[in-house]
């Protein structure tokens, strides 16, 4: 079996996010099992120098975007083991930033095409093209309309996975023949409530729609979670699957971990101990060992419940005998209030701004608990982070979170959970959690080891993909 996977970003060439994370783990992990997937990514401008170097030019050819034609010149790349299509047109990427410029919508209609169309060129026939989120939307819509009855491409099949379906690629009607090269008679795949909305036109054309979670895939169909979509879900339900994310346990791995103060093991839990120590240390803690550290790894925007947590926040620090630390960049609204708490409570309470890699995984290793009160929360990996570093996770049960997190209430779960987004709701998981952290029965220890027993790899996923492709092929 063959597959294209079709994607804006990917480690490690370029990544804002967890999107880049899937599309460089996921294809490795099928390569494992023998499946044959390529990616095909853009030559961005912010691709480092000595990744560029060890790229070798292919070929080039002209991709029709509308009515012009762009050069489009085609590199190859192998990291682990798997083989990258980055596609070069300087017009389009040669420029700071992979997202958020006035011509998106033109940039990525030129990466479908050109996905496509450089097929033949590389002699690659693929019998799953995989696309993820609206920047590759419309590869399954151009295939549709203008390669499914060319002899050369018959009989290829289109998955298209929702990472987050709050960002459906929504832009004006007058794009539609100018920029996206839709003819006036096809208006209606894309048309979506006055606008173009290339998400929707994927889940029409596609073979297939995925998600990155099963639960997730459930709340779609509902208008709390859908951003609009979910009439057009639910009349393609029977398409519609969810599969839960993984991580790299590799990368992921305290006992190997160069950014942790002490390695540690699931049978040798003493140097999580010293990372603890060490965090409060740099953070300018109390150093004791027995207060419970509670940490957050967020962005630091609504929809990751913040709102819950500056509601029960002040409530927290004066009842409970705990330290608290935050990490993330965001909203002004919530650096403000996290500085307010750091004041109010010093020695207790510390708030870091900014994406700092090496203190996430300190964090991840120093903390005893690990708070995710999502409003919404399409997979999530820190949840799977925290369980892989013994840092149990008090979640929400929403999304990935639910799917990945069941409360030890029966003394069999990995983490603390709560249902309704209510902040004493979440103070009430909180504090079963600490009830936990103090038993003097050493339960807590019990549940650490089993946090980080569990198995969140990619090889889990990659089997349901490979499931999923099979059942593709047979239809």
């Amino acid at each position: 079996m063959k597959v294209l996977f079709c994607t804006s970003e990917a480690l490690p060439f370029a990544a804002s996010g967890g999107l880049g994370d899937v599309a460089g783990s996921l294809p490795q992990a099928l390569r494992q099992r023998l499946i044959g997937c390529r990616i095909v990514m853009p030559m961005y401008e912010d691709i480092p120098q000595e990744l560029r170097d060890n790229m070798r030019f292919i070929t080039s050819l002209s991709v029709p975007v509308s009515w012009r034609r762009q050069y489009c010149g085609v590199f190859e790349a192998r990291h682990g083991g798997v083989i990258y299509y980055l596609l070069d047109n300087q017009y389009y990427f040669k420029r700071k930033g992979l997202y958020g410029h006035y011509d998106d919508a033109e940039r990525f209609s030129f990466l479908s095409r050109a996905a496509l169309e450089m097929l033949p060129y590389i002699d690659f026939k693929p019998d799953i093209i995989h696309c993820n989120d609206w920047q590759t939307a419309l590869v399954p819509i151009y295939y549709s309309l203008f390669y499914a009855n060319n002899d050369w491409y018959q009989g290829i099949k289109t998955l298209f996975t929702i990472h987050n379906i709050q960002y459906q690629g929504k832009y004006g009607m007058e794009l539609l023949e100018d920029v996206l090269g839709l003819p006036e008679y096809d208006t209606s795949i894309v048309e979506f409530d006055g606008c173009v909305n290339l998400m929707k036109g994927a889940i029409e054309t596609a073979n297939r729609v995925s998600t990155v979670s099963p639960t997730y895939a459930q709340e779609i169909l509902d208008p709390w979670f859908s951003h609009g979509l979910d009439p057009i879900l639910k009349e393609r339900q029977w398409k519609l699957s969810g599969i839960l994310n993984g991580i790299d346990v590799e990368n992921y791995n305290p006992e190997t971990d160069p950014n942790l103060y002490a390695n540690y093991s699931a049978d040798d839990l003493s140097g999580k101990a010293e990372n603890k120590r060490a965090l409060q240390e740099r953070l300018g803690l109390e150093q004791n060992p027995e207060i419970p550290l509670i940490g957050m790894v967020t962005r630091l925007v609504s929809h990751k419940g913040l709102d819950l947590v500056k509601e029960a926040m002040d409530q927290l620090m004066r009842e409970e005998n705990v330290q608290f630390v935050v990490l993330g960049s965001g909203d002004w609204e919530y650096e403000s209030f996290f500085k307010s708490m750091q004041e109010k409570y010093p020695g207790r309470f510390c708030a870091c701004f900014g994406f700092v890699p090496e203190l996430s995984r300190k964090i991840y290793a120093g903390a005893d608990m690990f708070l995710m009160p999502s409003k919404s929360e399409p997979c999530g990996l820190s949840q799977m982070i925290a369980l892989r570093y013994g840092t149990v996770p008090i979640v929400r049960e929403t999304g990935g979170l639910k799917d990945s997190i069941s409360d030890s209430g029966d003394g069999k779960g990995n983490g603390f959970t709560f249902q309704t987004y209510d902040s004493q709701d979440m103070l009430g998981a909180v504090r079963r959690a600490i009830a936990g952290y103090w038993n003097e029965e050493g339960g807590w220890k019990v549940l650490m080891k089993r946090a980080m027993e569990c198995d969140n790899s990619w090889g889990k996923s990659a089997n349901e993909y490979i499931r999923l492709y099979r059942a593709m092929l047979k239809e």
